[in-house]
């Protein structure tokens, strides 16, 4: 049963409710906070093929024509999650959000990782937006999900994570039923992260108080587009969930 001092939103995503509990900490902080939620189902995900390593190349090429190092603490979007960061105790300098920490990478001239076609696709995404992007095995999920304040000492095993590690009460997550999905908005859980047997895909698009609900939409709406390009699959109707809508 969930708690009665919690905002629920829901929404039908392919036949399975999709449901986002917001604690009542959360909403009194941060109630223009929200997040964006979408779904591609049947891809084909590979290791790599010609279409992701286009789709880099153009991507990397448009980044790196936009923006410099030096200049990229000004962006607003940049600005609106360390600002973010801050609110929370947490020094976006040394811990990133993910869509300016991939984007910085591309800037001082490296590529991205190769992990697979659907995981590229929504890195590319998210450097492209800035705006941080999460990837789930669907099937793997079990929702209603939660954004709330973690317990301190709860225990987390990252994507790349040999043993878990701590939290503090401090860090923001998104959870379902069973286990932190991601810290918010850095770092994915180990156990639902996208693989090459995955057909199935929920994408998590991340917010901050100062970003639009239109921002969301649309960062979601390219990470489908780009995996639909890269690895197929038929994506349905994304939503955003907000804290006090």
């Amino acid at each position: 049963m969930l708690n009665s001092d919690s905002s629920i939103k829901a929404e039908k995503v392919r036949s399975v409710q999709i449901q986002i509990d917001w604690s009542s900490d959360v909403k009194s902080r941060f109630p223009d906070l929200a997040v964006c939620i979408g779904t591609i189902d049947t891809v084909h995900a590979e290791k790599d093929n010609e279409e992701v390593r286009k789709l880099k190349k153009a991507i990397y090429d448009a980044m790196r024509a936009e923006y410099t190092v030096e200049a990229l603490k000004d962006n607003p979007t940049v600005r609106a999650f360390r600002d973010f960061y801050w609110k929370l105790n947490i020094d976006p300098t040394k811990t990133r959000p993910s869509g300016e920490a991939l984007l910085r990478r591309v800037l001082h001239g490296q590529d991205l990782p190769t992990i697979s076609t659907v995981v590229d696709a929504y890195n590319l995404a998210s450097m492209q937006t800035i705006i941080p992007i999460s990837g789930f095995e669907r099937d793997l999920l079990n929702p209603p999900f939660h954004v709330r304040f973690a317990q301190e000492n709860e225990p987390f095993t990252g994507i790349g994570m040999t043993e878990p590690i701590r939290l503090n009460n401090n860090i923001l997550v998104l959870t379902d039923q069973t286990r932190v999905l991601c810290v918010y908005p850095y770092r994915d859980t180990d156990i639902t992260k996208i693989n090459l047997n995955t057909r199935n895909v929920l994408v998590v698009g991340y917010g901050a108080p100062s970003i639009t609900r239109n921002q969301l939409q649309q960062s979601v709406e390219i990470t489908l587009t780009f995996i639909k390009q890269v690895a197929g699959g038929m994506n349905k109707t994304t939503r955003v969930f907000s804290a006090t809508s």
